[in-house]
């Protein structure tokens, strides 16, 4: 008669308990990986220290600025920015920009998008934008500030840029980060409203928040 081989309990309860060894191994060899990666991307971040850009303002021009109707504006607006990357090695990817102006803390002109684009070690790029309004509603004291500017001779603009950035080292990618940008626009014009646009060329240094 054959002998027929019958595992005891005992021995399959002991191959159970190999197999959880088994899936403890990897679990403990994949996690060891991960955090091993994870704090070389880490010391990577913290070594290179990303220095956030820096914009400033090289132009803006006012071409119209006036309301229709009670509290409607139309504006008119053309700017043109330098975005520079200060880092030596980090790259810096810019996307969804949009950009817009404001007076007092009220926005006259829609959001205008900015094309995506990825700026290299020390690079700096001219960004330029149209902004416009067409019947955009203003606060009944909007008049009567842009008035009292005339007649001091100064005009104040706030120019902002929101979007995302992106940072760049070697093949690694970071995740998206909210980049926010505000740039000070002075005018100069008479107590007369001037034939021409109003133009501000200073040259102004913006603030810049990662």
């Amino acid at each position: 008669m054959s002998q027929i081989d019958i595992k005891s309990p005992k021995h399959c309860a002991k191959h159970g308990l190999n197999i959880n060894k088994l899936y403890k191994k990897l679990f403990y060899i994949f996690s060891t990986f991960f955090f091993s990666l994870l704090s070389l991307i880490i010391l990577i971040w913290l070594i290179l220290h990303p220095t956030k850009p820096k914009f400033s303002l090289k132009e803006a021009d006012i071409y119209q600025l006036n309301l229709s109707g009670a509290h409607l504006l139309n504006s008119s607006i053309q700017i043109t920015l330098l975005s520079k990357n200060p880092n030596q090695k980090v790259g810096i990817y810019y996307d969804e920009l949009h950009a817009y102006a404001s007076y007092k803390g009220q926005q006259i002109t829609v959001d205008t998008s900015l094309p995506p684009f990825y700026q290299g070690h020390e690079d700096s790029n001219l960004l330029t934008a149209s902004l416009v309004g067409t019947g955009l509603p203003v606060a009944a004291s909007f008049g009567y500030e842009v008035g009292r500017d005339q007649t001091a001779g100064k005009l104040v603009l706030n120019l902002k840029v929101d979007g995302r950035l992106r940072w760049k080292v070697g093949t690694w990618v970071s995740g998206r980060y909210r980049l926010n940008v505000n740039c000070v626009s002075v005018m100069d014009f008479g107590p007369t409203v001037p034939s021409g646009p109003l133009s501000s060329k200073q040259g102004t240094q913006c603030s810049t928040s990662v």
